[in-house]
């Protein structure tokens, strides 16, 4: 199993502990280091100074939002600095939800979000593999553009700049069971937001067509700490705000994925805490259960009992937020 690091996205502004963090994980050997986006500081300008201050490890983006921009847009940020990192970009994609869609990048959520993502994703490829012109009469994406509020004078165009590589891992944001399961057959990779190692059973039909090689790379917080509460806390923190905030109460998928988890009670109280404004009461009603099994919090000793769990499932990269150069060692040393 491989370690990243995952940086997250900046709240009021940057962090001055990103590119010392990123530098003590490549010194480490982690095997890659992520950046995200929601609706404040992007996830490929950060990862572009980050890589200018590396030279191994590897770089992806976890994840950025597909309404944020057109997929050859995207395709352009991905090729762009899989050539000035020298081949070590990982391009992972996420479609969010209504809210951030339709509020912050003021364009409709899919009807059909599979059939979007899958568009998305086809364009992306043909981008990178930069075999013929880019076409594709999709639902939600067309190329060229064909609309009736068009000039009708778009062309197919390929890419001017020749692609560093035609196999640029493509991995995505995906949490029903509908969406896993096509992720698993058009991407490389499956970047879960929560994963809990002790219910694998949750992932195993939406994985059973995934190929030899597929990567799954879920995100946990890790924590060298002697007081298991007080680590969990920023667990909780998150777990509060997604499953509270991050969705309208009638249409929530982190809601939903903790529902299927087996905490369907405590996540629509956790919802309804956070929609009444009652945000402390909605992070203090996170179970410790939960926060616990989807991270990595206590003492050394703690951490490589439990690690071991995360070995033994479909896992093939670990993402550790993590925030301080010590707990970075420790896991590096625990998973040697």
């Amino acid at each position: 199993m491989r370690l990243g690091l995952a940086l997250g996205y900046w709240g009021r502004g940057p962090s001055p502990d990103h590119v010392p963090l990123a530098q003590e994980a490549e010194r480490l050997g982690y095997d890659s280091v992520w950046t995200a986006e929601s609706w404040g500081s992007d996830a490929f300008t950060p990862l572009t100074w980050i890589a200018a201050r590396t030279s191994r490890i590897k770089l992806g983006t976890a994840v950025a939002q597909m309404a944020a921009r057109s997929p050859t847009t995207t395709a352009m940020h991905a090729l762009t600095l899989d050539h000035l990192s020298g081949g070590r970009m990982m391009l992972g994609l996420g479609l969010s939800g209504p809210q951030v869609v339709e509020g912050w990048y003021g364009r409709p959520f899919p009807s059909s979000p599979l059939t979007a993502t899958r568009e998305y994703v086809d364009v992306v490829r043909q981008v990178l593999r930069r075999e013929a012109p880019v076409e594709l009469d999709g639902r939600f994406h067309s190329h060229p553009y064909r609309g009736e509020d068009g000039t009708g004078l778009g062309k197919p165009l390929k890419p001017i700049t020749h692609p560093l590589r035609r196999d640029l891992p493509v991995l995505l944001g995906a949490e029903g069971p509908k969406n896993i399961a096509q992720t698993a057959r058009i991407a490389d990779g499956w970047l879960p937001l929560y994963w809990s190692p002790t219910r694998t059973e949750v992932y195993e039909a939406p994985l059973a067509d995934a190929p030899e090689g597929f990567v799954v790379a879920p995100m946990a917080r890790a924590q060298v700490c002697d007081d298991v509460a007080e680590g969990l806390l920023p667990v909780k923190a998150m777990l509060g705000f997604y499953i509270g905030g991050m969705g309208h109460a009638k249409r929530n998928f982190h809601a939903d994925l903790m529902a299927r988890m087996g905490y369907e009670e405590e996540a629509r109280r956790i919802q309804r805490l956070f929609l009444e404004g009652r945000r402390e009461e909605a992070v203090l009603a996170v179970p410790d259960a939960f926060a616990d099994e989807i991270s990595l919090v206590g003492p050394r000793e703690r951490i490589a009992e439990r690690l071991e769990s995360w070995r033994k499932g479909p896992v093939t990269d670990l993402l550790l937020l993590s925030p301080d150069r010590h707990t970075l060692r420790v896991l590096a040393e625990l998973n040697s």
